[in-house]
């Protein structure tokens, strides 16, 4: 019936054209960043769970560690409350590697990914948006957690301000932490294997200041906690809400503050790197 006739020529959808300046690109990705970021949370909206134990579980942890250390542990001269808060508020930014890892390594074996990698999108705005959406719910976790920890007996006592700049290193790390959780998810050929990366995050907990003074472990470990990026933000945080340890003989401990930004800038500027580089590269 249609012999003869010429076909229908149905035109192409346009693509995008790559912004040509650095300052475009820049606020090309942003803009695909925090689209990427809103996604993230309209799937949190769609699993209230997920979202609950996001926030529970770190508050969970704290009052678990708290009564259970609180009593058993004595630390010379000062409240073993005291001692030990900043140190779980620290240690529950730890596990943004985990769960990172887990979400991203989940979406590459489901072939999300894939289908985000041939979009005309900013190369950087899935790891961006995942990163920023787990700095949003940090912060939320956080809180919860300083809430706990009041209601328990801590205080800060060296004034407001002082008390935001610590909280604002906890957030800064977990933001570095959360960059090397993106970057083992991309690395990781399922979400079972990335929750084989949970070990990693026991050394990097424990080996620390958090819950005794390094000076009580043995030689050979001290070096270890001297130099390890945790004991390093649990010391800044100690000495920001006015209960500073003993000095350690370690530029990191004698220099906190300096040495946690230090420590996250370093982090964030190494694995943002090799995450994009992966995501631009993986192909499964």
């Amino acid at each position: 019936m249609n012999e003869g006739l010429p076909a229908r020529v149905i035109p192409a959808a346009p693509v995008p054209a790559v912004p040509g300046t650095m300052a475009a690109r820049l606020r090309w990705a942003l803009a695909d960043g925090w689209t990427m970021v809103r996604r993230e949370f309209w799937q949190l909206k769609g699993q209230p769970v997920q979202l609950v134990s996001t926030v529970a579980f770190p508050a969970a942890l704290m009052l678990v560690f708290s009564y259970v250390f609180g009593s058993a542990i004595k630390v010379p001269g000062e409240n073993y409350q005291a001692y030990l808060m900043p140190g779980l508020f620290v240690m529950t930014a730890t596990y943004a590697l985990l769960s990172n890892s887990m979400v991203i390594s989940m979406e590459m074996s489901k072939g999300v990914i894939d289908r985000f990698r041939s979009m005309p999108m900013a190369r950087l705005a899935v790891p961006f948006g995942q990163t920023g959406a787990d700095a949003i719910t940090g912060v939320l976790s956080l809180l919860v957690v300083v809430a706990c920890g009041l209601a328990v007996g801590w205080s800060p006592h060296d004034g407001l301000a002082r008390t935001i700049a610590a909280l604002a290193l906890v957030i800064f790390f977990r933001y570095a932490m959360s960059w090397v959780g993106v970057y083992l998810g991309l690395i990781a050929p399922d979400d079972r294997t990335a929750q084989n990366f949970a070990p990693l995050l026991y050394p990097l907990t424990m080996i620390t200041n958090i819950f005794v003074p390094v000076g009580t472990m043995p030689a050979w470990l001290r070096d270890l906690a001297y130099w390890n990026p945790v004991s390093a933000i649990t010391a800044a945080c100690r000495q920001l809400f006015g209960n500073p340890e003993a000095t350690a003989p370690a530029w990191p401990l004698q220099h906190p503050v300096v040495a946690s930004l230090a420590w996250s800038a370093g982090l964030i500027a190494l694995f943002a790197a090799l995450a994009v580089r992966r995501y631009v590269r993986a192909s499964r």
